[in-house]
């Protein structure tokens, strides 16, 4: 089956991508989750579309990608979060969150859809989330969860 990406996919494409998929992945996973469309000869369109506004979010230049890289690996995140006594966190850390966390830093402003977090965050402590600058481009952000007075 012919789809078109409408978010990325880390094992298949990016947005705007057309990609052949087997017919059950597409119909019971990325469909629901809205992470691609069916391809139509008219969706040239949303293809262009998707393209003009990923372009427009991208890190422009390799080198760019470096720099932020650098600042990003240098500082250190604080998210605040609410949590019981133990520790553990009464739902989990966003990317959102994360990325807001990392503006007021001062650390430079990221999409969300580029940081990549392997395991949901559900504790306090230090954790480690990865985020995807460039297609060249991976730095690792440390993570600091604190609870909520």
């Amino acid at each position: 089956m012919k789809i078109i990406l409408t978010h990325e996919v880390p094992s298949l494409g990016a947005p705007g991508d057309v990609v052949d998929v087997k017919d059950g992945y597409a119909r019971n996973y990325l469909l629901p989750r809205n992470l691609a469309t069916p391809w139509t000869k008219g969706g040239q369109k949303q293809v262009d579309a998707i393209i003009k506004a990923r372009a427009t979010r991208a890190v422009k230049s390799l080198e760019h990608a470096q720099s932020l890289k650098g600042t990003l690996e240098a500082k250190s995140v604080t998210v605040t979060a609410r949590s019981g006594a133990t520790g553990r966190l009464f739902g989990a850390v966003t990317t959102a969150e994360i990325a807001d966390a990392v503006k007021e830093a001062g650390a430079g402003s990221i999409d969300r859809r580029t940081i990549q977090v392997a395991t949901p965050i559900r504790s306090t402590g230090n954790h480690e989330v990865h985020v995807r600058l460039h297609p060249e481009v991976e730095a690792t952000l440390k993570l600091d969860v604190v609870a909520a007075k």
